[in-house]
């Protein structure tokens, strides 16, 4: 999911099901997870859903339905961001594949968009980078680490 989307770590922990739509394709991302937040209300700033059910059935009224997170602990609780660098670390491990931090799944999708021929400012857009020089940069980084490697 990051890899296709580009978004943050942060921004794929504050994914609820409401922002996926299927029937569509499409995933609205207009939040990011905040786990220091002192309290729910400020938690948000600017797996398998069957799976999330039979959980939601077991817990009762200790599964946290409230924050209704596509990425989330076994109570429907968010999930750490070091949760999710630990597991896409263990992914790459098994696949004995080197190292890499998960945020190079967003550069990576930028590259891929641009590969497939999507122009810098619609690339932009869809990582929500501040400026064009920025997504600029980025891709540049990347595309020479690719061609280093091989």
């Amino acid at each position: 999911m990051l890899i296709e989307t580009g978004m943050r770590k942060g921004e794929a922990a504050a994914l609820k099901w409401i922002d996926i739509d299927l029937d569509n394709h499409f995933i609205t991302i207009d939040e990011t997870l905040d786990i220091t937040a002192k309290n729910k209300e400020k938690l948000f700033g600017d797996t398998n859903r069957q799976w999330q059910g039979h959980n939601k059935g077991i817990l009762g009224d200790r599964y946290h339905h409230d924050l209704d997170l596509v990425l989330c602990r076994e109570d429907g609780n968010f999930m750490p961001k070091s949760s999710l660098f630990n597991a896409f670390s263990r992914i790459l491990q098994r696949c004995d594949l080197p190292s890499l931090p998960i945020h190079s799944l967003r550069h990576t999708c930028a590259v891929l968009l641009l590969e497939s021929g999507a122009n810098m400012k619609f690339v932009q857009e869809q990582l929500g980078h501040g400026s064009i020089q920025i997504t600029s940069d980025v891709c540049a980084k990347s595309q020479a680490r690719s061609r280093k490697a091989i």
